[in-house]
């Protein structure tokens, strides 16, 4: 691809991304290979394979990746993350969850382990070579944290970095006791390019324009922004102690009032933490102009539900997606190139748009 993107290091000249970037359909295509490929991506809980279930299939990005992998827990109940694809003719494996002891394609039943291993393939005693290690299927990076699941489709990705970031600020808490909460949980189909979602997302720079409800709860004037190579942390103070998280003794943070800890995960994974739980927010492209935003609850408190800076989601979230929408027609506009950051306020886009531009920069 001839186009190049260039973001200034320095916040203070930088220029964001042009307005082509959110137009272009080879640049939107080309994100797949160049971002999605080697990143790290949500993948849910351990309940998935809770009891006596050893596999769970799950299809990777809907619409864009639209990768079929497959969860898998073996006698000794380790989790490993596997293709769900089979190596003799690219036929899905596994089609639903269940307990099987191998996992056998339909199609011409090829057979592995419940680690990818090939074991057994009909017709084939004449065949030279074989197997090989390609037959098996391809063993992905997973990582668990918590309850919670992350994987990766790149073997060289590494995702210890950002557990580390997590453990920080909010590894004091009882991961194991949050609860996903299905009613509580839902979709949303923002009219948007994907990345200005998350640019809208990077900023609590919008706030005070934008979220009434949400500016009452937090203190604009201390809000701010940490940074870490494959994501950033914004923390968000609360205006009273009304609903705050209760800090121990040693924390970054101990002492202050925060009501919220908003992480976000390159490119598309936010991690919402409140002192009721968590609002996972999985941000999926399926077309140009189109994105499917995920949200996922977890809850460590219901009593707190309703209260301070983790309350009326569903209302910030509107109010983010007509925002979001009115930017996607704004950025068509032959008059619109490029715009500037804010140094004090904008400095999760500022990364966002650096590590987009290095990714399709090569």
């Amino acid at each position: 691809m001839g186009k190049r993107f260039h973001i200034d290091t320095d916040i203070r000249k930088a220029e964001t991304l042009p307005a082509s970037f959110y137009r272009d359909e080879q640049i939107f295509t080309e994100l797949k290979d160049k971002v999605f490929l080697k990143s790290w991506h949500w993948l849910g809980d351990i309940t998935v394979l809770s009891g006596n279930r050893t596999v769970y299939p799950l299809e990777l990005l809907p619409g864009f990746l639209s990768e079929p992998l497959v969860l898998t827990r073996n006698k000794s109940h380790q989790i490993q993350l596997l293709s769900n694809v089979c190596t003799h003719r690219g036929n899905k494996v596994v089609l639903e969850a269940g307990k099987p002891k191998k996992l056998i394609c339909g199609y011409h039943g090829r057979r592995f382990d419940l680690e990818g291993k090939f074991e057994y393939m009909p017709e084939f005693e004449q065949a030279e070579d074989f197997p090989r290690p390609c037959d098996h299927l391809p063993n992905l990076p997973l990582q668990q944290w918590g309850p919670w699941l992350f994987g990766s489709l790149d073997r060289t990705a590494n995702f210890q970095e950002v557990i580390n970031e997590l453990e920080q600020r909010v590894g004091f808490l009882p991961l194991e006791d949050f609860r996903f909460a299905p009613t509580l949980s839902k979709d949303y189909l923002v009219h948007a390019h994907w990345a200005l979602y998350c640019d809208n997302y990077l900023e609590g720079f919008h706030i005070p324009f934008v979220h009434d409800g949400l500016m009452a709860a937090l203190d604009y004037g201390k809000y701010k922004t940490v940074m870490f190579e494959q994501g950033n942390l914004q923390i968000g103070y609360a205006q009273d102690a009304t609903e705050v998280f209760d800090l121990p003794e040693g924390h970054p943070d101990h002492g202050e009032d925060i009501g919220a800890y908003y992480y976000w995960i390159f490119p598309n994974i936010m991690l919402n933490f409140y002192p009721w739980g968590l609002s996972v927010n999985v941000v999926k492209p399926l077309g140009m102009d189109r994105t499917k935003v995920s949200f996922l609850t977890y809850v460590l408190d219901p009593s707190k539900l309703e209260v301070g800076a983790g309350a009326s989601l569903e209302k910030v979230e509107r109010e983010d997606e007509f925002v979001v929408e009115n930017v996607q027609k704004g950025v068509r506009s032959s008059l619109y190139q490029a715009g500037r950051y804010s140094p004090t306020r904008e400095q999760g886009v500022h990364q966002f748009h650096r590590l987009l531009s290095k990714a399709l920069n090569g």
